[in-house]
């Protein structure tokens, strides 16, 4: 393999980080189809820096237009480009709802049930994060999530093989969840990280 190429499995229903540098790219690949993918970012050096990728104004820097088309840009909450959307094979994103929580599941009586907010705070102990309220406090760019023509087709509508890539356009650390979410299933989803011109993968299993 090329150096500077990064290989990760995670198991479905959990979650992982890893920090990327400006100039980089990497990719989130859904391996079996209908896996949704939570994916946080927050600006290096993490906790001190407050600066965090943000679905409001990324909302606004699009004129409201959802999800983003290649060539558009996530940004943070101080407005600027954190990562710029390089390829996109579903089409299919959500900018709109928040990361599942143990409240979420506490309500439908799954008390002690994974969810995303806490899969993203468990990857990012290592940087410092100490509760899920603190991944709360950042809405998720919701990866193949269907949640605004869920009335056309199913909620989960990746099929497998299915990718979005991004280049990196401030240096940050990433926090992923393959959802949990009990009405489909949690498959498998390929992370890519690509660092100049290598090419690396790293898998998420179930």
């Amino acid at each position: 393999m090329d150096v500077g190429v990064h290989k990760h499995i995670v198991p479905g229903g959990h979650g992982h980080a890893f920090e990327v540098q400006k100039g980089t790219s990497f990719r989130i690949v859904d391996l079996h189809g209908l896996q949704i993918v939570d994916m946080m970012a927050w600006i290096l050096p993490y906790p001190s820096s407050l600066e965090h990728l943000s679905m409001s104004y990324t909302r606004y820097s699009l004129n409201g237009s959802a999800p983003p088309a290649v060539g558009d840009c996530l940004v943070t909450n101080k407005q600027e480009p954190i990562f710029k959307l390089t390829a996109d094979v579903c089409h299919t994103h959500d900018m709109t709802f928040m990361a599942c929580n143990p409240a979420f599941y506490a309500e439908k009586g799954l008390v002690g049930h994974r969810s995303c907010a806490e899969n993203i705070a468990e990857a990012m102990r290592p940087w410092g994060m100490r509760s899920y309220l603190e991944a709360t406090a950042v809405d998720p760019f919701n990866i193949f999530q269907n949640t605004p023509d869920m009335t056309l087709k199913d909620l989960g509508c990746s099929r497998a093989g299915d990718y979005v890539e991004f280049e990196v356009l401030k240096d940050a650390v990433v926090g992923v969840s393959s959802c949990p979410y009990d009405v489909v299933s949690s498959p498998v989803l390929l992370l890519e990280e690509r660092f100049g011109q290598s090419a690396g993968w790293s898998v998420v299993d179930s």
